[in-house]
């Protein structure tokens, strides 16, 4: 197949190429030049249109698609904290056909809109996992799955430093055979031997970072540390949210790890506020967008990107 009059942003830079031709010989992009030659190949003239990357939407919850405008009126707190939230709720009573269900309507969703992989938070342990894997069977989109097991420490927990107990790390070990690595709802759900113990995990890790004020504050309270400065014992390859990081938050990430990823729509859905992206990048993190929870926000990086652009000129 050709596509002829098409323009492209094309490489690393995006640079725009106007009007050209594009070659695909199979499921690749074979060649881009405005010198192709007609062949016996399909031509479609794409005049007026534009081919870009497929976007990567770097942070979602797509098994609360089932909960989409649940408790809009509620408290951060109230909707989807991962012990008492309305969505673990939801989660645990929705059957799994329903569920799946759901998840293909989103996955097919953010095709429409240009999304070719996700980087998914997946909750319910192995259980939740194998749900999601089922509900994208068929569906040609590349999912980056990061699970967790259900354990969640208490204040008290947390200040006596527990570890995790024996009878959860079978279930951890099943996890990581069946996903892309690790993703962890906070550190304030976790001790700092869980978290030391969690950074030993040689795939991927990731972890929610101060993403309220609340949370925020509540980490000082009980450990006198910050959610960055606690969140860096889990060594991991990025940070979610960090929407109330500081400046020397900041340069800690920016001299540990760089990545960052923010979701500006849902943060401004749950008036928790908007990340500085702006401050980010200045400390040279590596910055990328997600949509989050689908129960809260549609999983669609325009959207995204013309939102954080908007409210990023107004910080």
């Amino acid at each position: 197949m050709i596509l002829k009059n098409i323009s492209v942003l094309y490489g690393n830079d995006l640079k725009f190429i106007e009007k050209t031709s594009v070659q695909i010989t199979g499921n690749t992009f074979q060649k881009i030049s405005s010198k192709i030659k007609p062949s016996k190949n399909k031509i479609v003239n794409c005049k007026g249109l534009l081919l870009i990357p497929g976007l990567i939407n770097s942070h979602t919850h797509i098994g609360d698609s089932v909960a989409k405008d649940v408790e809009l009126n509620k408290s951060t707190d109230s909707k989807i904290h991962p012990m008492f939230g309305i969505k673990q709720k939801i989660l645990r009573e929705t059957e799994p056909k329903k569920l799946i269900l759901f998840m293909r309507k989103s996955a097919k969703s953010m095709i429409k809109k240009g999304i070719t992989t996700f980087v998914d938070f997946r909750e319910s342990g192995l259980e939740g996992i194998l749900l999601v894997q089922k509900a994208l069977s068929g569906i040609p989109i590349r999912a980056v799955i990061l699970g967790r097991i259900e354990f969640y420490q208490t204040i008290n927990d947390i200040k006596k430093n527990t570890p995790i107990p024996k009878s959860y790390l079978n279930q951890l070990e099943s996890v990581l055979k069946n996903c892309d690595g690790l993703g962890i709802s906070g550190s304030n759900e976790n001790s700092d031997s869980v978290l030391r113990q969690l950074s030993k995990t040689k795939k991927i890790r990731a972890i929610h970072c101060a993403e309220t004020k609340q949370s925020y504050l509540k980490s000082k309270q009980i450990t006198k540390k910050t959610e960055p400065q606690r969140c860096m014992l889990l060594k991991p390859n990025f940070l979610v949210h960090m929407t109330y990081a500081s400046k020397s938050d900041l340069r800690l990430v920016s001299k540990k790890i760089n990545g960052i990823v923010v979701c500006p729509r849902a943060n401004a859905s749950l008036a928790e506020g908007i990340p500085n992206i702006v401050q980010m990048m200045k400390m040279n993190c590596n910055v990328a967008i997600g949509t989050d929870n689908i129960m809260i926000n549609s999983p669609d990086m325009f959207r995204e990107m013309d939102f954080l652009w908007k409210v990023t000129m107004g910080i």
